[in-house]
């Protein structure tokens, strides 16, 4: 029999996701899938339009508990941007490197963001890094914790593929933490982030997690962690080998990012 550490240590995730049963508020809950919802169709808006969007739905709640559920869920109108990680002001800030520049190659940039997975009956959280160029997503991690293990998790896999020209964050406290940003400079990696309160800075992941969401989480119901690592596991494969993406002239970004990479 194999045991719970050596299972976890395959499936690529921590122990305590394993044993994650959380307190259930089955009202708060429904309505955390619905603002989810709302907002992922618009992240522009606040708390008085989500409201009323939630009054149309035949939920008749407060301002202050959507404004209440929406920082549960760190999220916050006018840009698509979830604010899960918060920045520590211990931890250095770096400029955002990215401006005006032309991504013309794979491993040229790199980013990394953190969203939130609904459960049947709770949350986990999703890291994931990509390429800019090819939108390949080199590595995920999940986790039932906002903490910074599951980042470097998912940092050593991806620098197991290779290595870009830049690595583009938000300001949170997981990628700014020492851990994470001498991992990069070790390798001569340069580092960038996003400005305060400028969603469009990592605009490629934000649309990653708006087609994740669409097109397995919420046609899924996870009712375990497994469940949700096998289905997101199977999801991301074929979001690289075999999703066609408009933006890339319909190929895929396996295609683009390893032909490219060596033509």
């Amino acid at each position: 029999m194999i045991s719970v550490s050596r299972q976890c240590e395959l499936l690529g995730i921590s122990q305590s996701s394993v044993y994650y049963a959380p307190r259930i508020n089955h009202f708060d809950l429904q309505l955390e899938r619905e603002i989810d919802e709302i907002y992922t169709d618009c992240p522009f808006y606040g708390s008085r339009r989500i409201r009323a969007a939630l009054f149309k739905k035949g939920f008749f709640v407060g301002r202050r508990k959507v404004q209440s559920l929406m920082k549960k869920l760190g999220i916050e109108a006018i840009y698509p941007k979830p604010k899960l990680s918060g920045r520590n002001p211990d931890h250095r800030v770096y400029p955002y490197l990215l401006k005006n520049n032309v991504i013309n190659k794979p491993n040229q940039v790199w980013s990394t963001d953190i969203t939130y997975i609904r459960m049947k009956n709770g949350w986990l959280y999703l890291v994931a890094i990509m390429d800019w160029y090819s939108r390949y997503v080199l590595s995920w991690e999940l986790s039932n914790t906002l903490d910074l293990e599951f980042c470097l998790i998912a940092l050593e896999k991806a620098l197991s593929i290779g290595k870009p020209d830049i690595f583009n964050s938000d300001q949170g406290s997981q990628f700014t933490s020492e851990k994470f940003t001498s991992e990069l400079e070790s390798k001569q990696i340069k580092i960038s982030m996003d400005g305060r309160g400028r969603a469009f800075d990592n605009i490629f992941i934000e649309r990653l997690w708006r087609t994740v969401k669409y097109e397995e989480v919420y046609i899924n119901e996870y009712t375990s962690v497994r469940e949700a690592y096998y289905g997101l596991s199977k999801y991301f494969n074929f979001y690289n080998e075999r999703r066609l993406h408009q933006s890339l002239e319909y190929r895929t970004p396996l295609e683009i990012h390893f032909c490219d990479l060596f033509s």
